[in-house]
């Protein structure tokens, strides 16, 4: 019997999954670049075609932007692209520094080491990232925060980790942009090695200066970053908004 069902219905659902990724992917690239203007209203429509993709997989990708705080729902009902907000990512940082530092130094405090279970494993994924290291993504940044998020859980202090957990999800929008080169992903490897390597061997005090020195630069490198797509968005509101196709 000859099947009734459309193409889009009768196709894999691998490929189907490889769409949506590849949407969600191309338009995230090209957002971080600066490609589109703060004016310009992301239309299923058009997206659609500039990816040479269907409306479904550009919807989707759309939703998922929204959740990484990349695009913003307007009150028309659009998406547009988010403004990252350079001015409040020095404050956000600083109160990011200060939630680690305080999990390291609390064992000087209390006399208590932080606990090898969580950083051992911690450590053992950390050395196989560096043997076989990821290729640059955003999407590293979830692993990141992974990392600073157990050594924090280590410390002993659970409601430390919620509030970086909470100051995280505010940067990350704008931190993406620290994982766009591959040296930025091998430096960032060995430094949170060096880090938790020296929380287990005891030597707290070097741990810190190693954190203050790995969060200061992953900031320069992001504001960087982040600025010079600013000015590339910048630049294209001057011409006619596109609403359309």
């Amino acid at each position: 019997m000859t099947s009734t069902q459309p193409p889009s219905a009768a196709r894999p659902p691998a490929a189907a999954r490889s769409l949506r990724e590849h949407a969600y992917v191309e338009l995230r690239n090209r957002l971080m670049s600066g490609e589109f203007s703060f004016r310009d209203r992301l239309t299923e429509e058009r997206l659609a075609a500039l990816l040479g993709v269907s409306r479904t997989p550009v919807r989707e990708a759309l939703t998922r932007l929204a959740g990484d705080g990349l695009v913003e729902k307007r009150p028309d009902g659009g998406y547009y692209p988010a403004e990252p907000d350079l001015a409040g990512l020095r404050d956000l940082y600083e109160i990011r520094v200060v939630l680690e530092l305080r999990g390291l130094e609390r064992a000087l405090d209390t006399g208590t080491r932080h606990d090898p279970e969580l950083l051992e494993p911690l450590r053992d994924r950390w050395r196989k990232l560096r043997a076989d290291p990821p290729s640059p993504d955003p999407s590293f940044v979830a692993l990141d925060e992974g990392f600073h998020l157990t050594l924090s859980r280590a410390s002993g202090n659970v409601e430390l980790a919620n509030l970086l957990d909470a100051v995280n999800a505010r940067i990350r929008p704008v931190r993406m942009h620290d994982f766009l080169t591959a040296d930025r992903i091998h430096l960032t490897i060995e430094q949170h090695l060096g880090i938790v390597e020296y929380v287990l061997a005891g030597d707290v005090a070097e741990a810190v200066r190693a954190l203050r020195r790995h969060v200061g630069e992953s900031m320069d490198v992001v504001e960087k970053r982040a600025a010079r797509a600013i000015t590339q968005m910048v630049l294209r509101r001057g011409r006619t908004p596109r609403q359309g196709p």
